[in-house]
This record gives C-alpha cells, structure tokens and sequence, in this order.
C-alpha cells in the first residue's frame, strides 16, 4: 500500500507526480543536465542516471537518501519518477513490460500485485537473492516475491503491522477509556468488542463525530489478520467462501447498519477533510497511517490522537512494496546496488524516521530509529516497538494474482452500504457479479 502513503485498498495513494527536488540538485552535483545522457543513461564522462518509478511515497526523497548515495556514488544520480496513484501506475509497467520497452531501472511493485507480477512476469526481472540477504525480512516478505524457480524478483521495501489510531478528548467526552493499555483491553477480543466500542462511543458520542472513518477500511483490517483471505494455496479464489472475508463483510455491515461509521472511503477528498474537522474517532491504522492523520489532521488536534494495539490478538498487515531490477534495463548491476542499499537496515530506518513507513528488514528494528521511536503528535506513542512487536508476529498470508481488484470491489460496495443504505446481501451480489465478469 502506497500513500500521500497501501491499497481503495492500496496503502499509498497519492504523492506529487514529479522529479523529486532530490534528483535536481543531485543533476546539479553531477554536472548533467535531462539532455547530456545518451540512450542508456550514461554520458560522455561515464556518469549514470538511474530511473526509480514508484507511486505514492516511498519516502526516499523525505530521508534524503537519492542525494545521499550520490554522495557515496559520485558518478551514479537517481532520478525518481512518481506517480500519485498506484492504480494509473501499474497498468502502465504492465504494458511496459509486455511491450518490453519503456521500464525504469527499478520498479517499485504494491503487495497487492506482486503475486501477479510474480506469476506472469517473473522471467523479466533480476534475481535480487543473489545479491541481497532476503533472510534479513520478515520471513513472509521473501515468500511473496519469490517465483517457482526460487528467484526472488523483488525487495521487501515495509510492511504494513496494524493498530488502532484513536482520538483520546473524543474518547474522553464519551465516557470511554483513554490510556492505550486500557484501550487495547477493551478491544482484545477482537473486532467484535471494536464495534461493541463503537456502540458505547455513540451513545455519549459529542455532536457530528463518527466512531470510525469507513467500514470499508475495518474490513481490510479484519481480512489483512489472516493467513487465507482471497486465494487458498492451490491457488484458487476463494473470497466466496473465505472465513476472514465473510467476518470483515458481517462486521462491516453491522458498522453500517449501527451508523458507526462516517462512510467514508479512504484517501479521498471527503476523508481528507473529515480528519481537518476531526470528526472521527478511531481508525484503523497500518504504520504507514500515521503519517497521513498527522498531515491531514493539522496541528490543532496533535497531543490528541494516540495509538493502541489492534483489536484482537492476530496481528495483521495491510499494505507494503517492492524494489524489482527489469533485466532490460541498461544498468542491472547498478541497479541491483542501488536496491541493495534502499533496503538495507540502516536506510529502512531512516524512511521510518522521516516517513513513518515501517521496515520489512528485520535487522532495522533494533535500530535506534526505529527500537526508541515515538510520535509526540500521537501522545509519544511508543510506535518502534508496537508496530516492530507486531511486525514479528503476523501471519504469512496466500497471495493471489487479483488480490487487489478483489479488496477494492468489495470495499466499493461495503461504501455503498455506508452512504446509499444498499442492503447487504444485494450488495454482496454486486461485489461478486463484478468479480465474476473480472477474474472468473
């Protein structure tokens, strides 16, 4: 998941679609300019210009880093190229790849496609095993992006380990607990006592507040806590039949029916200004989150939010990325490095710190950075060791090619329940009528 961070159902989601201002001055440093480069990225001194395209933030640009391995790599500037949405980006490498032309020298890929990319277009990708300890991940982070003859075609960028973000003065006024600790114990149980939360939140609830932003995202949630969620092993689609999909769908329609939630589809405009109002409660909140409460929530409401455990003892994961090197590219092995170091521990850190995006790499965790970070904007919520505890614990979960076409089919009709009133089980049908028609 990528956003102005995650995958409707996809963690990042927007991001200015330019250059970084990075890459300018790394171009200044390195006396070129878009025009000096031949075809293959290299000029008449033996400079390199890598491509990086992404979507979102990766945040690279907001740790300094493409300037920073210039200074390690004199002769080498990055150039990154973003754009804001991950569903206008992959559509467009995907046709890069099939026509064989056009591709970066490396290409970021959302969890939500890898298997896909892995299924069908493992062959036109660098085996980053060779070069880079996968064992440093978390144990489900290599699996995800490893082919049948055992390549691993991408890098594990960060995950996305879930809590629950919630507003502590709204809490308050309603008469429900504060402190995190106590929070996480009162929705231990699981996303049921979440929405039982919810009920004793809107009794007292102060006027134009909503308990929760959408339904929709505590069922990516709920689904994202399990190890089978759209595809079994073999395989197969299975979201008909899924015991996560069918509890996330159960629950996401009581949250409708009860009017628990705002209704609002993340990442959208209504969103964005219901989090500047701060008309809602609590959110359901990867570690990439965080960073966007705090941008679109202001400073009028910091010291006011804090960050509690998720409901439930499952840990869950909603979102995350790769770094993949094509084999077209001119500079594979360039590339390769270049990938190598983005994902090393140290500069996994450092995107944590200036982005709040969490480390799949393990060794990061023990990082100062990351083992003491805190967020005084969320009451110095201790989030290096809620999301690092979290991190280790999350079921490895089936992948599937249409992962995310499936998450935001039914999460478009969990919104139609919100704001229309559509009955469920007519809801339901136009999720999997859809879903017939797009993937069989």
């Amino acid at each position: 998941m990528r956003i102005t961070r995650t995958g409707g159902g996809h963690g990042r989601r927007a991001a200015i679609v330019a250059t970084t201002a990075l890459t300018a001055s790394a171009l200044l440093l390195t006396g070129c300019s878009s025009d000096d480069g031949e075809s293959d990225g290299t000029d008449a001194n033996g400079n390199i210009t890598l491509t990086v395209a992404d979507y979102g933030q990766f945040g690279y640009k907001e740790a300094n880093l493409f300037a920073k391995y210039h200074e390690l790599h004199p002769n080498i500037t990055v150039k990154e190229e973003t754009t804001a949405n991950e569903q206008d980006y992959y559509p467009k490498l995907l046709q890069q790849l099939n026509s064989g032309s056009g591709l970066a020298d490396v290409a970021g890929i959302e969890v939500g496609r890898i298997k896909e990319v892995v299924d069908t277009q493992a062959d036109k990708f660098t085996d980053l095993g060779k070069a880079i300890n996968v064992g440093d991940w978390v144990p489900w982070k290599a699996k995800q992006a490893t082919a049948k003859d055992g390549a691993v075609i991408g890098a594990g960028t960060d995950i996305g380990p879930m809590s629950l973000c919630y507003r502590k003065d709204l809490f308050e006024k309603a008469g429900l607990p504060t402190d995190r600790e106590a929070v996480a114990k009162a929705v231990a149980g699981g996303w049921e006592d979440y929405l039982n939360l919810g009920e004793q939140y809107q009794r007292k609830a102060p006027s134009g507040t909503y308990f929760m932003d959408s339904a929709s995202a505590m069922y990516n949630a709920v689904v994202s806590s399990s190890s089978q969620q759209y595809y079994n092993a073999d395989g197969d689609a299975v979201y008909k039949d899924s015991p996560s999909v069918k509890q996330g769908w159960n629950l996401a329609a009581e949250a409708a029916d009860k009017k628990l939630s705002q209704g609002l589809p993340q990442f959208t405009d209504a969103w964005f200004a219901a989090l500047r109002k701060g008309s809602v409660a609590t959110i359901a909140c990867p570690a990439w989150m965080s960073t966007q409460i705090v941008t679109y929530s202001g400073d009028a409401y910091k010291g006011k939010w804090d960050i509690s455990r998720a409901p439930g003892t499952t840990a869950a994961n909603w979102g995350g990325s790769f770094l993949t090197v094509p084999k077209s590219g001119k500079h594979v092995k360039e590339a390769t490095e270049l990938v190598k170091w983005l994902t090393a521990p140290e500069q996994q850190a450092a995107v944590f710190k200036a982005a709040g995006i969490f480390p799949s790499n393990q060794k990061a965790y023990e990082l100062a950075d990351v083992k003491n970070a805190k967020l005084p904007y969320f009451s110095d919520a201790p989030i290096g060791q809620i999301y690092a505890e979290e991190a280790k614990s999350i079921p490895a979960a089936v992948l599937g090619p249409k992962d995310g076409t499936i998450k935001d089919t039914i999460s478009t009709q969990i919104n139609n329940m919100e704001k229309r009133g559509t009955d469920p089980d007519d809801a339901w049908k136009a999720a999997t009528d859809t879903l017939d028609k797009a993937i069989g």
